[in-house]
């Protein structure tokens, strides 16, 4: 696997797990920290226990780094059964409603599909962790209420029909963060004048974390007890390498391990992702002279003048 650390040793990265049907994402963490002794472990991007595929976990410093790694795109492939409606946009909640969909054409489907790509506005469901006057709209929605939200503007990169069967429409998705797959699916069939919900979802892709590399939780444990499982792990450099990279060296590299800033005159622009920028107030990897990953800092962020440290990720004396 190209980019992960070669070692017998798991400490710090990223693993890439297939998470199965059933478990929640807090599930697939604790048996994971379990099976590496307590070691810390943490995950980002959440899937639904219904929902199976790419979760990215956390292990060691990685965990340091899970708000960088969430803004990755995903791709999903999704189930879309029409004619349906349930409280919760998926097969898990009550069906609120059942509409005939004879009518609906494959061109009246693709057309419609058509309409979601690119920039859309998206509804938070009420059945979500998304907060509203500091309440989860979920508690809300398990108290009998409805709370007035705010659309939420996302953007579907790419959105594709791989199959039709009877009433149920295949989805290929590519999407930002915060995309609601299952409102997407309920709004295509709101669309469709017939209703929808998502009946199945497989999580294909977590930015460069693909399923075809991905770990079952089994498999975890049957990996370390080979004592291989460190060759699925991602470093935190290769894990973050969509973020440019700057070098500091000698008393800078001190100041780096310390958290404090250094002047920008001090850093050396090291590596731009094709398709990037290295923009002020952007966040960069930090690396020393012999190229190791020593925090994330913001470029310029103070006042323009100097390289501001968010995350150190080794320790002092390193």
């Amino acid at each position: 696997m190209t980019g992960v650390v070669q070692s017998s040793r798991v400490t710090d990265g990223v693993l890439t797990i297939n998470k199965e049907v059933g478990w929640t994402s807090h599930d697939v963490v604790a048996k994971i920290r379990h099976t590496l002794g307590g070691i810390k472990v943490g995950h980002a991007g959440t899937l639904d226990p219904a929902a199976t595929g790419v979760l990215p976990v956390l292990v060691g410093r990685g965990t340091r780094i899970a708000e960088y790694l969430v803004e990755w795109d995903k791709e999903y492939r999704a189930v879309v059964r029409l004619g349906e409606t349930t409280d919760t946009q998926d097969a898990t909640g009550t069906i609120l409603a059942r509409q005939v969909t004879d009518g609906v054409t494959p061109a009246a489907i693709h057309e419609a599909v058509g309409r979601f790509r690119g920039v859309i506005g998206q509804l938070p469901p009420m059945y979500s962790a998304v907060k509203v006057g500091g309440v989860p709209l979920y508690k809300s929605a398990r108290a009998g209420k409805t709370v007035a939200r705010e659309p939420r503007m996302v953007v579907i990169h790419a959105l594709d029909v791989l199959g039709l069967n009877g009433r149920d429409v295949t989805l290929h998705v590519v999407c930002s963060k915060g995309t609601y797959i299952r409102t997407l699916c309920a709004d295509l069939g709101a669309a469709l004048g017939v209703g929808g919900h998502l009946l199945s979802l497989e999580r294909r892709r977590v930015g460069p974390l693909r399923l075809d590399q991905a770990l079952t939780v089994n498999e975890v444990a049957s990996r370390l007890a080979l004592g291989c499982l460190a060759e699925d792990l991602w470093s935190l450099d290769q894990a973050l390498e969509r973020l440019p990279a700057v070098k500091v060296g000698g008393s800078a590299a001190d100041r780096v391990r310390h958290g404090a800033p250094v002047p920008v005159s001090q850093v050396l622009p090291l590596e731009v992702p094709v398709g990037e920028e290295l923009q002020p107030g952007g966040p960069v990897r930090v690396h020393d002279a012999a190229g190791r990953l020593l925090a994330i800092g913001r470029y310029g962020g103070t006042g323009g003048t100097s390289l501001a440290i968010e995350k150190v990720l080794v320790d002092q004396e390193e």
